[in-house]
């Protein structure tokens, strides 16, 4: 009895882990979430931090970033501290201007600048910068069109969708043939889980993980999320990952 209940164990646990593995055509994208809007994608050898953030301890057993995305400026995506605290000096920035005007202090081998609208690629990743902003559209606005970047990343036949800081906006919904996408959620910083769930049916990527999903009130309703999701669409998986681990 205890061996089967090991092999059970073992099985169970081999198919959550597998969960997290996307396989493409060239290699398997693992990928870690780490807190709030902070995430970790493996892919041939290479590492990429997204919004490094809560310090270098949720980076632990990764290797040292080869490529860092930085979507905004504000500290829970570009965090000095966390920064300062890891290993980039061999790590190549993908960052918008306004992110690139405040990094005179991190050590990093270079910083690319990228607009909306704009491409690039780092190694076999094609990368772009596409708009991420708050709704109703103003100057005085916590993200105004423009500053910061969502992004697409094309890593051999998979695309990957990195909202950043949004609301419910036209580009997002818009978006065409997306396999993996990263969505915000929470109030008042970017939409509700409702406007989210919205957004996701109309785009339907294959496979949807809400993040930065704590906002003013507390963390989201993810499970309502995903509950209207399943109900508006059966062509989207939602997966649910913990990204508060402390909570």
């Amino acid at each position: 009895m205890k061996n089967y209940i090991l092999v059970l164990f073992t099985l169970l646990s081999f198919g959550l882990k597998a969960q997290d593995v996307i396989k493409t055509n060239k290699g398997e994208i693992k990928i870690h979430p780490i807190v709030h809007g902070t995430l970790a994608l493996e892919y041939n050898g290479m590492t990429l931090y997204v919004d490094p953030y809560g310090g270098a301890e949720g980076f632990s057993g990764l290797n040292d970033a080869d490529l860092i995305l930085i979507t905004d400026i504000h500290g829970d995506h570009l965090n000095p501290n966390t920064l300062k605290a890891l290993n980039t000096s061999n790590s190549h920035f993908i960052v918008p201007q306004a992110v690139a005007d405040q990094m005179e202090a991190i050590d990093n081998k270079s910083i690319e600048i990228l607009d909306n609208g704009k491409a690039t690629q780092f190694k076999d990743i094609n990368i772009k910068a596409i708009p991420m902003y708050n709704l109703p559209e103003s100057e005085d606005s916590r993200h105004t069109k423009g500053r910061g970047n969502g992004y697409i990343l094309s890593i051999a036949n998979k695309t990957i969708y990195i909202s950043g800081d949004t609301e419910d906006i036209v580009e997002m919904r818009s978006l065409k043939k997306i396999d993996v996408a990263f969505v915000c959620m929470n109030l008042p910083y970017t939409m509700d889980v409702e406007s989210a769930a919205d957004a996701v049916s109309e785009f339907k990527p294959a496979v949807v993980y809400p993040y930065h999903y704590r906002g003013q009130g507390g963390l989201s309703d993810v499970e309502k999320f995903k509950s209207i999701v399943n109900n508006n669409t059966k062509k989207v998986e939602v997966r649910l990952r913990n990204w508060y681990p402390s909570n």
